[in-house]
């Protein structure tokens, strides 16, 4: 019996050995087809093409402390990467999605289109509103092949502008008028998707807006303090709740061919973070790290602007009035790329990557019941789901 047990000893001990020498490696990418990713949308996605755009040669992005978690101030609006940055990653495209309008890009596996202030509606000064960006996409597309477009990932976030604006503009406007403007923008965003699938886009995924009224600078500029402005969080969740039901009606028209698609649940996560934010070690969620103002919310980047900084950026979910910081938005990388569908349904973005190209889909947008279900106040329900 003795022998057994020593031989048993001998051979876990190998076993270990054999473990550590020979470690199992899980790369970026692996299991994922070589395909592209082309972004659209505002700040949120811009890899830059912003600083292109301005008439200002020293904009705020450009300089510190943006990119401080990587000692690279880059024209992104973060202390360091931002989502797709990690989705690229994720997906092993060397170094990111290049901006659209940098010149010599190498568009190979990618290019974001993404602008600041870009918007669904109107004419954004020096910038590009989404129409704007698909026809700087229709005006490049030679450098891909079409079936290669069809297995590549298109991903889309913007309408933060538009109800800013929206709200700046008629403060006073009534549920009625309210309706008829979500449904200007939802009708706008509907008309553009479209182009994108007239030019061989498959792949979707749309993230839905951010509880608008919980953004610093909003807290700062409608002077809430600790409570979010619910007007705006109102647009946004009537924006939200049509973007499923389209993305449905996308994906069983007959018109278009094998279209699949993901929506993310962005609202549902920041909101999470912001009213439990210690849940998910965030030790302020109300005001950004980078700014002035009671909220810290303007100025970040600007030479003009003597601007507070806080001494530790990831126990912030803003770095500055509009952007979360970069530990926010790795946060919210892995959420898209692999996470529980209370957040993102009907696939992850993995899951879409890897979906068979041209097949119709079997599983469709649902509305989230559980996000949905009004609670009463002592029931603390975003204890149970801090995994996301």
């Amino acid at each position: 019996m003795a022998d057994n047990c020593n031989l048993v000893s001998i051979l876990g001990v190998l076993l270990i050995l054999t473990i550590f020498h020979n470690p199992i490696i899980v790369n970026a990418g692996e299991g994922v087809p070589n395909v592209a990713l082309f972004t659209f949308g505002d700040s949120y996605y811009d890899a830059g093409n912003k600083v292109y755009l301005s008439k200002d040669k020293n904009p705020p992005q450009v300089n510190w402390p943006y990119g401080k978690s990587r000692d690279d101030p880059n024209g992104k609006f973060s202390d360091g990467h931002i989502i797709p940055d990690f989705i690229a990653e994720f997906m092993a495209i060397p170094n990111g999605v290049p901006p659209a309008l940098k010149p010599d890009a190498n568009v190979t596996r990618g290019v974001s289109f993404a602008v600041t202030d870009a918007s669904i509606l109107g004419s954004p000064v020096e910038s590009m509103t989404l129409s704007q960006q698909v026809a700087k996409f229709e005006s490049i597309i030679s450098n891909w092949t079409s079936d290669y477009i069809k297995r590549s990932l298109f991903m889309i976030y913007i309408g933060t502008e538009d109800y800013l604006n929206y709200i700046q503009k008629h403060p006073d406007a009534d549920a009625t008028k309210q309706q008829a403007f979500v449904t200007s923008v939802i009708t706008q965003l509907n008309t553009d998707i479209k182009s994108l699938t007239n030019l061989g886009a498959r792949k979707f995924v749309v993230q839905l807006l951010a509880p608008l009224g919980c953004l610093p600078i909003v807290r700062q500029d409608y002077k809430t303090g600790n409570d979010c402005y619910e007007l705006l969080n109102d647009l946004a969740k009537q924006h939200n709740e049509k973007i499923g039901p389209m993305l449905n009606d996308f994906a069983n028209s007959p018109a278009i061919d094998g279209f699949q698609f993901t929506v993310f649940d962005f609202y549902d996560a920041i909101i999470r973070r912001t009213q439990r934010s210690l849940n998910y070690r965030f030790y302020v969620s109300n005001a950004s790290c980078c700014g002035v103002g009671t909220h810290n919310a303007y100025g970040c980047g600007k030479l003009n602007v003597h601007s507070k900084l806080c001494d530790y950026q990831r126990s912030y979910l803003f770095f500055d009035g509009r952007h979360n910081s970069e530990k926010a938005q790795e946060e919210m990388a892995n959420l898209l790329y692999a996470a529980d569908p209370n957040v993102i349904q009907p696939l992850t973005v993995r899951e879409l990557i890897v979906y068979p190209n041209g097949e119709k889909m079997r599983e469709f947008w649902v509305p989230n019941k559980f996000s949905a279900r009004r609670r009463l106040p002592s029931q603390d329900s975003y204890a149970r789901f801090s995994a996301y």
